[in-house]
Protein backbone atom coordinates (compact mmCIF):
# COMPACT_ATOMS: atom_id res chain seq x y z
CA UNK A 1 0.00 0.00 0.00
CA UNK A 2 1.41 3.72 -0.86
CA UNK A 3 0.21 6.13 1.26
CA UNK A 4 1.30 9.53 0.00
CA UNK A 5 0.77 13.48 -0.21
CA UNK A 6 2.11 15.78 -2.78
CA UNK A 7 2.96 19.33 -3.23
CA UNK A 8 4.17 21.71 -5.76
CA UNK A 9 7.21 23.36 -5.14
CA UNK A 10 7.77 26.90 -6.08
CA UNK A 11 11.05 27.33 -4.91
CA UNK A 12 14.20 24.87 -4.66
CA UNK A 13 15.51 24.60 -1.56
CA UNK A 14 18.76 26.13 -1.84
CA UNK A 15 21.35 23.50 -0.35
CA UNK A 16 19.44 20.87 -2.48
CA UNK A 17 22.94 19.68 -4.54
CA UNK A 18 23.80 18.50 -0.88
CA UNK A 19 21.03 15.83 -0.93
CA UNK A 20 21.60 12.26 -2.63
CA UNK A 21 19.78 11.79 -5.79
CA UNK A 22 18.10 9.13 -8.92
CA UNK A 23 18.12 9.87 -12.23
CA UNK A 24 14.50 8.62 -13.69
CA UNK A 25 12.80 7.72 -16.60
CA UNK A 26 9.70 6.19 -16.71
CA UNK A 27 6.73 4.91 -19.21
CA UNK A 28 3.27 3.91 -19.05
CA UNK A 29 1.79 0.67 -20.41
CA UNK A 30 -1.54 0.96 -18.91
CA UNK A 31 -3.31 4.36 -17.00
CA UNK A 32 -6.05 2.12 -16.44
CA UNK A 33 -5.36 0.38 -14.72
CA UNK A 34 -1.77 2.03 -13.98
CA UNK A 35 1.07 -0.40 -15.62
CA UNK A 36 4.45 1.47 -15.33
CA UNK A 37 7.99 0.72 -16.58
CA UNK A 38 10.94 2.99 -14.77
CA UNK A 39 14.16 3.03 -14.56
CA UNK A 40 16.06 4.54 -11.55
CA UNK A 41 19.33 4.63 -12.39
CA UNK A 42 20.70 1.88 -12.66
CA UNK A 43 17.75 -0.56 -11.04
CA UNK A 44 14.67 -1.28 -13.24
CA UNK A 45 10.93 -2.30 -12.28
CA UNK A 46 7.50 -2.65 -13.82
CA UNK A 47 4.98 -1.35 -11.64
CA UNK A 48 1.38 -1.95 -10.59
CA UNK A 49 -0.72 0.86 -9.11
CA UNK A 50 -4.45 0.50 -8.06
CA UNK A 51 -6.69 3.45 -8.28
CA UNK A 52 -6.86 5.93 -5.33
CA UNK A 53 -5.63 9.53 -4.53
CA UNK A 54 -4.22 9.67 -0.62
CA UNK A 55 -3.54 5.89 -0.81
CA UNK A 56 -3.47 2.87 -3.26
CA UNK A 57 -1.99 -0.66 -3.64
CA UNK A 58 1.77 -0.67 -5.69
CA UNK A 59 3.19 -3.89 -6.58
CA UNK A 60 6.60 -3.60 -7.80
CA UNK A 61 8.55 -6.47 -9.98
CA UNK A 62 12.22 -6.24 -10.87
CA UNK A 63 13.07 -6.55 -14.73
CA UNK A 64 16.36 -6.29 -16.67
CA UNK A 65 17.45 -3.81 -18.49
CA UNK A 66 16.94 -5.17 -21.49
CA UNK A 67 13.43 -6.43 -20.35
CA UNK A 68 12.83 -2.57 -19.72
CA UNK A 69 13.95 -1.10 -22.88
CA UNK A 70 12.04 -3.38 -24.77
CA UNK A 71 9.09 -2.39 -22.91
CA UNK A 72 9.59 1.52 -22.72
CA UNK A 73 9.38 1.26 -26.50
CA UNK A 74 5.89 0.12 -26.10
CA UNK A 75 4.59 2.87 -23.42
CA UNK A 76 1.82 5.18 -24.57
CA UNK A 77 2.15 8.83 -24.45
CA UNK A 78 5.12 10.59 -22.56
CA UNK A 79 8.32 8.58 -21.21
CA UNK A 80 8.85 11.13 -18.08
CA UNK A 81 12.54 12.03 -17.20
CA UNK A 82 13.27 13.55 -13.50
CA UNK A 83 15.99 14.06 -11.49
CA UNK A 84 14.30 13.03 -7.70
CA UNK A 85 16.42 14.49 -4.32
CA UNK A 86 15.75 12.57 -1.42
CA UNK A 87 15.61 15.14 1.71
CA UNK A 88 14.99 13.54 5.11
CA UNK A 89 12.55 15.51 7.20
CA UNK A 90 14.50 16.22 10.91
CA UNK A 91 12.84 15.34 13.90
CA UNK A 92 11.04 12.34 11.88
CA UNK A 93 11.16 9.22 9.74
CA UNK A 94 10.03 10.92 6.84
CA UNK A 95 11.93 11.34 3.20
CA UNK A 96 10.70 14.19 1.19
CA UNK A 97 10.81 12.61 -2.50
CA UNK A 98 11.40 15.75 -4.67
CA UNK A 99 11.03 15.52 -7.99
CA UNK A 100 12.66 18.10 -10.63
CA UNK A 101 11.30 17.25 -14.32
CA UNK A 102 12.89 17.56 -17.24
CA UNK A 103 11.16 18.61 -20.32
CA UNK A 104 8.42 18.60 -21.74
CA UNK A 105 7.21 19.35 -17.82
CA UNK A 106 10.36 21.60 -16.66
CA UNK A 107 9.58 23.43 -14.74
CA UNK A 108 7.60 21.72 -12.20
CA UNK A 109 8.73 20.42 -9.32
CA UNK A 110 6.43 18.55 -7.07
CA UNK A 111 7.17 16.80 -3.61
CA UNK A 112 6.28 13.51 -1.87
CA UNK A 113 5.72 12.30 0.91
CA UNK A 114 4.99 8.74 1.78
CA UNK A 115 3.59 7.64 5.43
CA UNK A 116 2.77 4.49 7.19
CA UNK A 117 -0.94 5.19 8.11
CA UNK A 118 -3.30 7.34 6.67
CA UNK A 119 -3.74 9.06 10.24
CA UNK A 120 -0.30 10.05 9.78
CA UNK A 121 -0.51 11.19 6.38
CA UNK A 122 -3.54 13.63 7.54
CA UNK A 123 -1.43 14.98 10.72
CA UNK A 124 1.05 15.74 8.44
CA UNK A 125 2.02 20.01 8.78
CA UNK A 126 3.61 20.40 5.07
CA UNK A 127 6.97 22.33 5.50
CA UNK A 128 7.04 26.14 5.01
CA UNK A 129 8.39 25.97 1.56
CA UNK A 130 6.05 23.42 0.41
CA UNK A 131 3.44 24.93 -1.87
CA UNK A 132 0.11 23.69 -2.85
CA UNK A 133 -1.30 20.33 -1.59
CA UNK A 134 -2.10 18.30 -4.89
CA UNK A 135 -2.90 14.95 -2.91
CA UNK A 136 -6.17 14.78 -4.62
CA UNK A 137 -5.40 16.81 -8.44
CA UNK A 138 -5.19 14.01 -11.09
CA UNK A 139 -3.10 16.16 -13.26
CA UNK A 140 -0.06 15.61 -10.86
CA UNK A 141 -0.62 12.07 -11.14
CA UNK A 142 2.72 11.02 -13.76
CA UNK A 143 0.28 8.52 -15.12
CA UNK A 144 -1.95 11.45 -16.35
CA UNK A 145 1.17 13.43 -17.62
CA UNK A 146 2.24 10.70 -20.01
CA UNK A 147 -0.88 11.08 -21.47
CA UNK A 148 -0.53 15.44 -22.02
CA UNK A 149 -0.87 16.27 -25.02
CA UNK A 150 2.01 19.42 -25.71
CA UNK A 151 1.71 22.08 -28.68
CA UNK A 152 4.36 23.37 -30.97
CA UNK A 153 4.62 26.17 -28.12
CA UNK A 154 5.45 23.98 -25.46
Amino acid sequence: MEIERKFLIEKLPDNIEEYPFHMIEQGYLSTDPVVRVRRSDDEYYLTYKGKGFLSREEYNLPLTKESYEHLVAKADGNVISKKRYLIPIEGTSLTIELDVFDKPFAPLVVAEVEFETEEEAMAFVPLEWFGEDVTNETEYHNSTMSRKIFGSGE
